[in-house]
C-alpha cells in the first residue's frame, strides 16, 4: 500500500502540513503486513502556482498511484479528484511517522468530504 502524507519539511520527523495543495513536501511511505517498508520525499511544484495548486498537487499524488493520504486540509477540487479515483483521505496532526503509526493502528479519521481552515470558508 502506497500512502502519502503532506509534510513541512523533507524527512519522515516532519510535521504533517495542513495544506494539500501548497505543503512544501509530500512523503511517500510504502506499508506491507502492518510495517513500513520504504519511504521517500517529493518535492511539491505546485505550490509556486497562483490559482489550482490543489488540482495540480492531486494530479502529482495520483501519478504516484497511491492508496491513502494524509493531511491536515484538502479543499474540495483535490478531494473530488481522489473521490473518483477511490483514494481515501484521513485526517492527521503530529510528525509523518507518528500519523503514519496511527494509520496503520487504524486510529486516523477518514474525511467524507473536503475540508478547508476556516479563514478559506465564506
Amino acid at each position: 500500500m502506497k500512502i502519502v502524507v503532506t509534510a513541512s519539511g523533507p524527512d519522515a520527523d516532519s510535521v504533517v502540513d495542513e495544506k494539500f495543495g501548497r505543503c512544501p513536501y509530500f512523503i511517500l511511505v510504502e506499508i506491507e503486513d502492518k510495517k513500513i517498508t520504504n519511504w521517500k520525499s517529493i518535492e511539491n511544484t505546485s505550490i509556486k502556482q497562483k490559482t489550482g495548486a490543489g488540482t495540480t498537487a492531486a494530479q502529482l499524488v495520483a501519478d504516484i498511484g497511491v492508496n491513502k493520504i494524509i493531511t491536515g486540509n484538502i479543499g474540495p477540487r483535490a478531494f473530488d479528484v481522489f473521490r473518483q479515483l477511490g483514494v481515501d483521505i484521513y485526517e492527521g496532526n503530529g510528525t509523518v511517522m507518528e500519523v503514519v503509526q496511527e494509520f496503520i493502528d487504524g486510529k486516523l479519521h477518514m474525511l467524507e468530504d473536503a475540508k478547508c481552515p476556516k479563514s478559506r470558508i465564506s
